[in-house]
This record gives structure tokens, sequence and C-alpha cells, in this order.
């Protein structure tokens, strides 16, 4: 910026801007410009396809692959048979998978009027068990975590892919013009780092603002560049101002170009932040009693607490889609029980707090909240009290945003080692993600390399049992 402002000051800039026919004094003429363009990468088909469910989601990602036979896939059979080998009188699905079995510890309760199983080791979770829907079929492709993470947000592992709430973004846009339609909260920077939340061939106003990253404790959280403290938001104007007549002029020169658009409306979109978005980032405005139930100052529930609570203000304020991600502390190798255990705590009461908060607001039908991971574990052991990673088989839950609370969807065999009901892959659930916004996967399309693509591929199916009827 240092060399705009060096120039806003020479002679020469009298005679360019005579020539854009474009002044500095001309900001309402800037921000009608940048209407116009908010609105030129919408898709050609009215949106949304279809009656929404619900408005927005939240994802809360647990990186590195929790256990669901631990979880919310209660396996008795592994119990009896720790240690030892599945045979061929337990297995009734051909040949039985090798390896030695490891059981679960972990008590099982039947929670609320459905009695839905949840492990011990979410107890503020399960006095939510009626407002959940269990999907215990999941599966994906890829055994490594970088594979599994693309998959997971972008859909494809191989291929540099939209990430799903660049999809989101522009196929529906922002409740506001003063927010972005994306924010991740604590992103991961490994496994595909910006590529899980990044844009692609997309504009790219439509890849995620990033509040810190997951190593950060999202107190100490920032979002990079997003003001600056040497120059007066006049000046700042003023040279954005300039900026943006540059931009507009090269658009004008080259036609339609969807990334001078993109780069049109992010500048602008970025400008209005400035205002917007800190008093977001600061709890001033919540009550104590708010802060407490989220678990906030109190021990390891803090961070985790903050990120929930962050999403839920985000949500009220009209982002389509937030994630909120733990660190890499998922990936249970070893010592699976006591890294549950330790996981468990500081993500269980904050969770919670998300969905009662969002009830108590009336947002909970209107936002569709998603918990999961890139995979599963085995039900087989690994460094003696360990699970490897599991694509195979893994569970999700959901809640809120039109679903049916109180189901169980799908099932796994008696080991949890594969679906043998309801599988539904990760297509799929990208696919029953967009059905809940109203967007039919297969329509929600960009022209790129010379074919419409899309986040599902060829692929996907929603699952619109899952939801009430409207």
């Amino acid at each position: 910026m240092q060399s705009c402002n060096q120039f806003l000051y020479t002679d020469s800039r009298r005679s360019l801007l005579r020539s854009a026919a474009c002044g500095f004094a001309q900001i309402g003429l800037t921000a009608l410009a940048a209407q116009t363009v908010r609105s030129a990468d919408v898709p050609p088909s009215a949106l949304p396809h279809l009656k929404p469910h619900a408005k927005r989601i939240i994802f809360l990602f647990m990186w590195g692959g929790p256990s669901h036979v631990d979880l919310f896939d209660h396996k008795p059979l592994l119990k009896q048979f720790d240690g030892r080998e599945v045979t061929t009188e337990a297995w009734k699905h051909g040949t039985p998978p090798g390896g030695r079995i490891l059981g679960s510890p972990f008590r099982f309760h039947r929670c609320g009027e459905s009695g839905i199983e949840i492990s011990e080791l979410f107890p503020s979770l399960a006095q939510h068990a009626d407002r959940l829907c269990v999907i215990r079929s999941m599966h994906t492709d890829g055994s490594a975590h970088g594979e599994a993470l693309l998959n997971l947000h972008t859909g494809s592992s191989t291929f540099l892919r939209p990430s799903v709430g660049a999809w989101i973004s522009y196929g529906l846009g922002a409740e506001t013009e003063n927010l972005p339609g994306f924010v991740t909260i604590s992103p991961p920077r490994g496994h595909g780092g910006v590529q899980n939340y990044g844009s692609a061939f997309l504009p790219a106003r439509h890849q995620a603002t990033a509040i810190g990253a997951a190593e950060i404790p999202v107190a100490k959280a920032r979002i990079s560049n997003l003001g600056n403290e040497r120059i007066a938001r006049p000046l700042q104007r003023r040279q954005l101002d300039l900026i943006q007549t540059l931009n507009h002029s090269h658009l004008q020169a080259s036609g339609a170009d969807s990334g001078i658009e993109g780069l049109i409306s992010s500048y602008e979109l970025a400008f209005r932040m400035q205002t917007s978005l800190p008093g977001l980032l600061g709890l001033e405005d919540e009550t104590a009693a708010t802060l407490a139930m989220y678990g906030i100052g109190d021990g390891p529930a803090d961070n985790f607490g903050r990120q929930c609570l962050l999403a839920r203000k985000l949500s009220e304020q009209g982002v389509r889609y937030i994630q909120a991600s733990t660190d890499y502390t998922w990936d249970h190798h070893t010592q699976n029980n006591e890294g549950l255990r330790r996981e468990c705590v500081r993500v269980d009461r904050p969770i919670a707090a998300l969905l009662q908060d969002l009830e108590q607001r009336g947002l909970l039908d209107e936002t569709l909240v998603i918990w999961g991971s890139e995979f599963g574990r085995t039900p087989t052991v690994e460094n003696a009290d360990g699970r490897n990673h599991h694509p195979a088989a893994f569970s999700i839950w959901m809640a809120g945003g039109g679903i049916r609370g109180g189901l169980t969807y799908g099932a796994t065999d008696d080991f949890g080692f594969q679906p043998v009901d309801h599988p539904m892959h990760m297509h799929d659930l990208h696919a029953t993600l967009l059905y809940a916004l109203g967007l039919d996967h297969t329509r929600l399309t960009w022209r790129y390399a010379g074919r419409d693509f899309r986040l599902t591929d060829v692929h996907g199916h929603p699952a619109v049992e899952l939801f009430r009827s409207i």
C-alpha cells in the first residue's frame, strides 16, 4: 500500500483519473459497481433449486479421526473378542477380517426418548440425543489423512477442487454484505492446508476467511491483514478507490472475467469487514452465564468453547458456512482410550452449549450442525493400545436444520468394520448438505477447462429421508 500512497500524491494520478472518468469522490459509484459484481458470478439457474430446510451450516471438525466404535457405534462383541481374532462363526460376511480386536472400555447409554446409544464420554451431548441424527454408515476413500481431509472438504484428493463452503458461498452467497459467506475457525494447516477451505477455480470471493489456525488458541487468533493501524480509514478508502478504478478499467478492457470480478468484490468485502468483524471476535457482549455454559475460562473446554460461541455469533449475523476445527489431536495410534477421554472433555460441553444456545435463540431449526471427521478407527488394535485409520466405516451426526432428531441412520457389522445398511459415501454426504440448503448437487455447476464441474463430480445421492417434510 505504500507505493499506492506515494502514487496518490503525484501529478500523474490526475491524468489517470480523468482518463478513467472516475475520481476519489465517487465512492457511491464504486459501491454500486461492487454490488453489480457481487451478482455476476451467481449460477445461471434460479437458486435455491428446492425449498431449503436450513439457511446455514456449522461443521464441527474433529481432526485426526475419532473412533466410531468408542463413541457413537456401540459394538458389544468388541469386549467379548478383546485380544482375539474374529472367528468365522462370529463373522457373517464372508472371510473374517484380520487383526486382533481391541475392546472398548466405555459404557454406552440409551439417551433421550429416542434411546440413541451414546458413549459415556459425551455426557453433555447425550442430553441432546433427541435432536441428533447419528449416521453410522459413513465411508470414504483414502486411508491417509491428507487424502481423506481433501475428500471430506473438497470431494477430491487427486485434483484441485473448490471446498464445500466455497460451493455453498457460490450458490447462495452470504445473508449479509458485511461478512463473508464462508468462515473457517482454527483451520488445519496440514493435510491439504488451504485447499480444505479454498475456492480453486471458483471466484476468489468464495474462499473462506480464516480465523487463526488449528494449533493457535482461538483467544489469540487473528484475521490476517484485516486492518491497517498506520493509515486512517478515510485514506484507506481513497487508496482502495484508486485500486478499484484500475481493476474496473482492466475488467472493462478484458470483458467478462470472473477472476477480476471476484477480486473487486473481495476487496470491497475486506474493507467492510474492518468494521463488522472485530466486534464479533470479542466476548464483551456475552453474559457470564453464556460463557459458563460454553466452558469458557474453565480449563480444557475453553478453547473449543470459544470456537463454538464464535460459530454461533457468525451464524447469527448471516455467515452461510462456518467450520470450527480441533487441532490434530484425534489420531490415536497409541493410547486410544486415554486420548479419547482427554479430547471428549475438551469438546463435549461446548458442543452441547452450541446446540442449546442455537435452540434458545430460535436458530437451530434453520442451522444445520454437523459433527464429524475424515474417517474412523479400526476395531482392531495397533501398537498395543491404539487404533489405526479406518475409512471403510465411521460415524457422524447432524442436528437442527430440518433434520429428524432422535434418529440413527445406517449400520455397520457387529464389529464396526464396514457398513451393512444404507452406506453413505462422502459424495452422498456432500449431496445431502447441499440438499439441506435447497441446492441440487447435479445443477450447482461451474464451467471450467471445457466441462461442468460440481462438488460431487458424477456421484452422490442426497439422503432426503433424514429431513422432516416441509
